[in-house]
């Protein structure tokens, strides 16, 4: 675990570690996301990364985890990469370098980079950078995106990227607002623009008892997503409580406290919608 005494005088480096550890006020002097204007790119702020993963991608891959996010989900396990400020300013050639250091070893184990956070669009120049980079090494590359910054993302951000593992959080409107403070069109609009390039996805669904588990509303994400050929995978995500500590250290209001996980039987449930629909569902 990080903390904001440890890391006053830490040097720029890459926090390597896990998803689930807790950063916080690495950058105090970082701009909140409505002043936030990130230049060329050159640098970025960075929660940290994984090494290893299999969750992310095809293959064994590095996964490196941005700050800054729009959405507010109840259930975000990651509540530490909404504002800038808790991650690590960092210079792009210093992730360009370490990541030439794994690539020998990814391009093997037939894996490669996925940026992920918080949402990668955030910071759209940093992260186009960092995957230009990672194409020239001969590395796969993917984004876990929640899509509703997708208008952000070039042709030219979009053709350096393999994959895109795109967040429908709900597929109904009002629910959507409910779960993420946000509006759902920009994550449909996104969507739409990927199936018309032929831009392979794999769609994720996080499935939590008594917010997004009512049949209608997964019947409309299955709805949407299944006429679309690019669509690879629907990816059921059953809601668990690792990221609850985080909201209690950092004072907020967790309202999803006494939510139990979804039970073997309501998975079984959303996965043969999701199947029945015609998606390719695990």
């Amino acid at each position: 675990m990080v903390t904001s005494e440890i890391a006053a005088d830490a040097p720029a480096e890459i926090p390597e570690g896990s998803r689930h550890d807790l950063r916080h006020d690495l950058s105090p002097d970082a701009p909140e996301l409505e002043n936030f204007s990130e230049g060329d790119g050159a640098f970025g702020y960075v929660h940290s990364y994984e090494t290893g993963s299999h969750l992310d991608g095809p293959g064994v891959r590095v996964t490196l985890f941005l700050s800054g996010c729009p959405l507010r989900c109840q259930y975000c396990h990651n509540p530490d990469t909404w504002r800038l400020r808790h991650g690590l300013r960092v210079p792009l050639e210093r992730i360009v370098t370490r990541l030439g250091h794994f690539a020998p070893a990814l391009r093997a184990m037939q894996g490669g980079l996925t940026l992920s956070g918080g949402e990668p669009m955030v910071q759209a120049a940093f992260s186009r950078r960092i995957l230009g980079a990672a194409k020239s090494l001969g590395l796969h590359t993917a984004i876990e995106t929640s899509g509703f910054l997708g208008a952000r993302a070039t042709d030219e951000y979009l053709k350096d990227l393999d994959l895109v593992i795109l967040d429908i959080k709900s597929g109904d409107p009002e629910t959507y607002r409910r779960v993420t403070r946000q509006e759902l069109a920009p994550t449909l609009r996104f969507a739409e623009r990927l199936a018309e390039m032929g831009k392979p996805v794999w769609v994720r669904f996080t499935l939590v008892p008594g917010l997004t588990d009512d049949p209608a509303n997964v019947e409309g994400v299955a709805k949407f997503v299944a006429p679309m050929k690019n669509v690879e995978w629907v990816e059921v995500l059953p809601f668990h409580q690792l990221g609850a500590f985080k909201w209690k250290a950092l004072g907020l209001d967790y309202q999803l406290a006494d939510t139990p996980p979804a039970p073997p039987d309501l998975v079984a449930r959303v996965h043969g919608q999701f199947r029945d629909a015609g998606c390719n569902v695990r």
